[in-house]
């Protein structure tokens, strides 16, 4: 987290920096005993809330159920209280993404004294074992993620105009059904007829609703033939993308040209000037 890289956040002195420091760091015995601590109640906490979500065990273990989960999200309104303390920029670290995941993980339980279906979304509080990697001294091995994000970045903008191309394709097929089907078996509407097209190219096959006509089978057919190339497609734009940054080789956004070396300022094709590696 940004936190750990700026030492001009770090408290100078008194209990503000001795809690800093176990709370936010894990090289000390107490930092890591904290983190442990951590880790653990947000493993009993989601196991708590599949449990309770099963009427049968719930019967018979609810109020131990609900006295863990208060236990916990009070630990958790305490650490969440503390991390704000503690920080001098606590801007940063509330609009920050685990700090905003931490907000997210107390509140849950808070309103399920309004809306008791609320309480199951504290399973959000899983993504606080990110924090594991600091644990397991493995910050530094997250750089090799960065691969995937700028593959990602550099191949956004075809993903894009392929999902544009999907959702055009599903919007037809699936007005197509409604017209071929006349209301059957489902094809009561156009957008039931989309959400049908949406899982048959996906391959998904809920079968909830299925044609009945000769040609809607037929259509069907095509639409799950074309489902097997349209999902190796974004894998496809993935994968040449991460090839290009693993070889360092890049693309000319102007003209499409491909291997371009990292070291090159210019496209070799249009001219087009290329933008810097980061």
């Amino acid at each position: 987290m940004a936190l750990q890289k700026e030492h001009n956040l770090v408290p100078e002195k008194g209990w503000k920096r001795r809690v800093f420091l176990i709370i936010y760091y894990s090289n000390t015995k107490a930092g890591k005993l904290f983190d442990v601590l951590l880790i653990l109640m947000i493993l009993t906490s989601t196991i708590v809330i599949m449990l309770e979500s099963m009427s049968a065990v719930d019967i018979k273990f609810h109020e131990f159920f609900v006295w863990t989960e208060w236990t916990i999200t009070a630990f958790f309104t305490v650490e969440y209280i503390l991390r704000i303390l503690v920080v001098k920029n606590k801007k940063q670290y509330i609009f920050s993404f685990m700090g905003i995941i931490d907000l997210l993980s107390i509140l849950p339980l808070y309103l399920s004294l309004f809306f008791h279906f609320t309480k199951f979304l504290s399973i959000i509080r899983l993504l606080r074992i990110l924090r594991v990697f600091r644990i397991l001294n493995l910050l530094d091995y997250m750089n090799d993620g960065q691969y995937i994000m700028k593959a990602l970045k550099s191949s956004s903008r075809k993903i894009y105009i392929f999902l544009l191309f999907i959702c055009i394709l599903v919007t037809i097929i699936g007005s197509m059904m409604f017209v071929i089907e006349e209301g059957n078996n489902g094809f009561t509407n156009i957008p039931t007829s989309i959400y049908w097209a949406v899982v048959t190219v996906t391959t998904v096959g809920y079968g909830d609703i299925a044609p009945m006509t000769a040609l809607g089978k037929f259509l069907s057919v095509i639409l799950m033939l074309c489902g097997y190339s349209i999902i190796a497609v974004p894998t496809g734009i993935m994968t040449a993308e991460m090839q290009k940054k693993v070889s360092g080789e890049r693309e000319c956004k102007r003209c499409g040209t491909g291997d371009i070396s990292n070291d090159a300022r210019y496209c070799r094709k249009c001219g087009e000037r290329l933008p810097n590696v980061i």
